[in-house]
């Protein structure tokens, strides 16, 4: 995600879209389905042969998100 930081900074996140190697801790974007595909960033804190528990962050540190298991894990809007 060139130039996407402030003044024109790379993207200070670096994701992990291989659904097949996700491991716990990677960070993610992920979506969910009430918000048109608008990319949120997480981190993984269970990875399953199904779907993933996703941590939202730091400004909601008791969240948990259940998502897809794919490149951009899908959370039923629902969820949040």
């Amino acid at each position: 995600m060139l130039g996407m930081g402030q003044g024109g900074d790379d993207c200070p996140f670096v994701f992990n879209f291989d659904a097949a190697t996700f491991k716990v801790g990677d960070t993610v974007s992920y979506r969910v389905s009430t918000m048109d595909d608008f990319p949120f960033v997480g981190t993984l804190l269970e990875v399953h042969a199904d779907h993933v528990v996703i941590s939202p962050g730091p400004t909601e540190p008791d969240a948990r998100y259940r998502g897809t298991r794919e490149s951009r894990p899908m959370v039923d809007g629902s969820e949040i």
